[in-house]
């Protein structure tokens, strides 16, 4: 089984039952790109559901149609979200995804990787 990808734009790896997605510095993402994003990560998942962390701060930016690609197609196969943020952009850029797409799986925003992990890993403990 592939425990790794990367492109253009992200890193992916799994970890202790924890998909890890990190951002490339200065990723500035459109349709196509929010579309290989997707594509990769279901790729790496096999089927499988996972608890996702999201490093966000290399992003410099997300197209509307990205944005709503990733709100509909980039919401499969994904139990919670910890996305990790730099305020002030990429705090924008998530707090749009969240009151923009009432996703049906939990998700938080924080600013430091050991409480987005916490919070991953107190999910794990309750399913």
């Amino acid at each position: 089984m592939i425990d790794h990808i990367e492109n253009k734009f992200v890193k992916y790896w799994i970890e202790d039952d924890i998909l890890y997605t990190v951002y490339k510095d200065g990723a500035s993402i459109d349709l196509s790109g929010a579309i290989k994003i997707v594509k990769d990560r279901l790729f790496l998942q096999q089927g499988k559901d996972f608890l996702i962390y999201c490093d966000l701060r290399g992003v410099k930016s997300v197209n509307k149609s990205a944005r709503n690609y990733f709100a509909l197609e980039g919401s499969v196969l994904i139990k919670a979200v910890a996305l990790l943020v730099n305020p002030p952009l990429t705090s924008a850029i998530s707090g749009f995804f969240l009151k923009a797409n009432n996703p049906a799986f939990k998700i938080q925003i924080f600013t430091e990787k050991e409480d987005a992990i916490e919070f991953l890993n107190n999910i794990k403990t309750i399913d």
